[in-house]
């Protein structure tokens, strides 16, 4: 059996993702993504920005076995290996990067995760260091579609500390941690791409 896996999400909205990360990252560096999952996002952005060097990440081994696989099968000189890093686990095993990149991590994790996640940005991210999250949010409290409605209640009915989140809690909880909202992009599926750059100085 092969070690890469698959997700037909990942397929599907790899290419959008991308579109937004050629705008907003720098243009050399080192890209940390959080949640890494398959791989295949990560070797999607790498060999179309190979001006960069990504460094993924995920917490579960048979996540990091098939991250291996996929940079193997693509030979991208430019990806290293994946850190074992969950994000609750300070300080992470990444000591710093340029931009931070975590893509459906915050609605199916605790909300401690996500407040983890800005902690450990804070952390190894430099002044105007970029952060880019991708996933569904509630907005003004609401859901923005009945789909992403009952898409909440499947995950809490999974894990009651999961669930969509309103993206001015995760506004709020970015300043807090240093963070300056720079844009929300509304992306297919009802998701949305938001990003924030590293203010000057130490909150």
């Amino acid at each position: 059996m092969t070690a890469k896996l698959t997700a037909a999400p990942a397929e599907r909205n790899k290419q959008p993702i991308l579109d937004v990360l050629q705008r907003v990252l720098p243009e050399s560096g080192l890209v940390l993504e959080i949640a890494s999952g398959t791989g295949q996002h990560i070797v999607h952005f790498a060999k179309a920005l190979p001006h960069l060097t990504w460094q993924p990440s995920d917490p579960d081994p048979r996540a990091r076995q098939s991250i291996t696989a996929w940079i193997a099968a693509e030979a991208l000189a430019n990806t290293r290996e994946p850190l074992a890093l969950d994000v609750r686990q300070q300080p992470w095993p990444a000591s710093s990067c340029d931009a931070l990149v975590c893509i459906n991590m915050v609605h199916i994790s605790p909300w401690s995760a996500t407040e983890a996640l800005f902690e450990g940005a804070a952390r190894i991210l430099p002044e105007g260091g970029v952060v880019y999250l991708y996933g569904t949010y509630r907005v003004n409290g609401r859901d923005t579609s009945e789909s992403n409605a009952a898409f909440d209640a499947t995950l809490r009915a999974q894990n009651p500390e999961w669930g969509v989140r309103d993206l001015e809690r995760v506004l709020d909880e970015a300043s807090r941690r240093g963070f300056d909202f720079v844009e929300s992009v509304p992306m297919p599926a009802n998701n949305l791409s938001v990003v924030w750059r590293r203010r000057s100085g130490r909150s």
